[in-house]
């Protein structure tokens, strides 16, 4: 029986560990478009994030619209989110990013 508790221990930390370093930092980019075979990113490029500090406080905006007015873009043809996070929710930003003309 204490080999079994001792093997479930180990696989339990194995797989905390496994998993730590999504929780200490991640920063990944990937595509809010369904249709990427015929994409076309445009000549102009805006973004618009949103903060959030330990899981408590947050704040901005990170909409199509604000993204497509901070890069000037009335015709929106691929957008991006970014999500950033250190040590998960201490500090979280998510950021969209629209391409277009």
């Amino acid at each position: 029986m204490s080999r079994i508790l001792s093997k479930n221990r180990w696989l339990g930390l194995t797989l905390c560990i496994a998993a730590l370093p999504a929780c200490i930092y991640t920063n990944i980019t990937r595509p809010l478009d369904t249709d990427l075979d015929r994409t076309e990113l445009g000549s102009k490029v805006g973004e618009a994030s949103s903060t959030l500090m330990l899981g408590l406080v947050a704040w901005g905006h990170r909409g199509t619209r604000a993204a497509a007015e901070a890069g000037g873009i009335t015709t929106v043809r691929h957008m991006d989110i970014r999500h950033l996070a250190i040590l998960g929710f201490v500090y979280a930003t998510e950021t969209t990013i629209v391409y277009g003309d």
